[in-house]
């Protein structure tokens, strides 16, 4: 694959850098750039280490293609083999009694292992806008029932960075779902459950790899036989259950007699990631409440001249297991807007349940620009800071919403609700009301401290662009 080609070099690159960085902040070079002394064997040292880095992040295979363009895998795989690298180094040293130079290791780790993370992420974002014009993608051909061919042919088609595009269907022992698939868009090319058959749709639509869905109707032995056979013409075969929305680290492969069993754990928020969530909670809520003590000023100042009215808006929402809460905001709206809402209920443009009008006549001037960046939302640092709201959550819903939510829906009260969250950096009011409760239900499900870190960093990038507000 091209983009493996590419990281074999940028890697190469990287790893250069960093090591020649270190030795060069460490020993220094004269004007002649010469190497005398003790500090020659450091020269040896660089070179080993740059070479025995490249084929680690090789051998941890951090450039396989089905692991590049989406997912947290990559990146693990990238500071594991860096990571071990240099526990190798620090053990060898002990054991040998080599005195190596503590300067010089910390920068080269530090310094390589970021630029590494660095250039893959760059990478990815370069690879994601080829793969949403439909360039550099597996074509893949779905084998299983028609539900479950369906429900992940649409999967993949929304989510083009994954890297797969659907070419073909093949419904082995199932001869009633052409319509459903041809209303999906791919070509049905058999229903024979035997492996040559099967073997032959594959060569005629060209795959690149193979994916067995949920209800597929093959016997063990057949799909072992199909296992071997797409090994032997350099095809992919890929597993796809009926699991949605399972983050990777409730999933867990156990081999019970060769049959490998897949375990999802129940999602819990134990007592020890709600302390870590809490005291994110308050860290960062406290040190953004300071830091932007100035601009709450401004803002109220901007929210008082602006228009008649308090600066603050309060509203009752609802928070975790359905507790109500006074959610803090600052006011956007005349402050007649409550009233004027029957008036305008025609024109709304929200999702589902939501109220949302684009050029909303009850939003003031000051209004538009703190609605634009979410400005307006700042206020609700000290909803996280006294613990009535999260800084990720689902978003907090009106009381009138919950008492028309499917008990599903229900779930997103299981946590305390966010200033952000997965809705926030996915296109917020862009988003469908089936959209955002998938979302918050993910969140919900699959919970943890790292996620909450990476959203954070999103509703950066989601804030700046102002994408989905208004």
């Amino acid at each position: 694959m091209r983009t493996s080609r590419t990281l074999r070099i940028v890697d190469a690159f990287v790893i250069l850098w960093a090591v020649a960085g270190a030795y060069s902040i460490r020993f220094g070079l004269d004007s002649t750039f010469t190497i005398s002394g003790q500090d020659s064997s450091y020269v040896w040292l660089s070179i080993i280490l740059a070479i025995t880095w490249w084929l680690m992040l090789g051998a941890w295979s951090t450039r396989q293609s089905r692991i590049l363009g989406s997912g947290p895998d990559e990146y693990k795989r990238v500071a594991a083999a860096s990571l071990w690298l240099f526990g190798f180094v620090a053990i060898f040293s002990y054991v040998f009694r080599v005195d190596t130079a503590r300067g010089y290791v910390g920068i080269a780790l530090p310094a390589g292992l970021a630029g590494l993370l660095l250039a893959r992420w760059l990478l990815r974002q370069h690879l994601s806008v080829h793969r949403q014009k439909g360039r550099r993608m597996s074509r893949l051909m779905l084998i299983g029932g028609s539900g479950g061919i369906v429900h992940l042919a649409a999967t993949l088609v929304r989510e083009k960075h994954a890297g797969y595009v659907p070419v073909a269907a093949y419904t082995p022992g199932d001869q009633s779902s052409s319509n459903e698939l041809t209303n999906a868009g791919l070509p049905l090319l058999g229903h024979e459950p035997q492996t040559q058959a099967i073997l032959e749709a594959i060569d005629q639509c060209k795959a690149d790899a193979v994916a067995i869905t949920a209800g597929v109707q093959l016997n063990p032995r057949t799909l072992r036989q199909l296992g071997w056979e797409l090994a032997d013409r350099n095809v992919g075969l890929i597993l796809a259950p009926a699991l949605t929305d399972i983050a990777g680290p409730r999933i867990h492969t156990q081999q019970v007699a060769g049959l490998p069993l897949i375990h999802v754990t129940t999602p819990t928020l134990e007592a020890g990631q709600r302390v870590a969530k809490r005291l994110l909670d308050i860290a960062v809520s406290a040190s953004l409440i300071v830091l932007f003590s100035p601009l709450f000023a401004v803002l109220a100042l901007m929210v008082k001249l602006d228009s008649r009215g308090p600066i603050l808006f309060r509203q009752d929402r609802v928070g975790f297991e359905g507790a109500h809460f006074r959610m803090l905001k600052f006011r956007s709206m005349v402050i007649d807007a409550e009233a004027r809402l029957t008036e305008l209920a025609h024109r709304n443009e929200g999702n589902g349940l939501l109220f949302k009008i684009r050029n909303d006549p009850r939003i003031t001037r000051t209004g538009a620009f703190l609605r634009r960046y979410s400005l307006d939302e700042l206020p609700q640092l000290f909803n996280v800071l006294s613990g009535s709201m999260s800084l990720v959550g689902p978003r907090p819903p009106l009381p009138s919403e919950v008492a028309v939510y499917e008990q599903d829906v229900r779930r997103r009260l299981l946590v305390k609700p966010g200033v952000t969250g997965l809705w926030q950096v996915s296109g917020r009011s862009n988003l469908s009301w089936q959209d955002s409760v998938r979302l918050d239900l993910y969140y919900v499900e699959n919970w943890s401290l790292a996620g909450d870190l990476i959203i954070l960093l999103r509703t950066a990038r989601a804030v700046l662009t102002g994408h989905g507000a208004f």
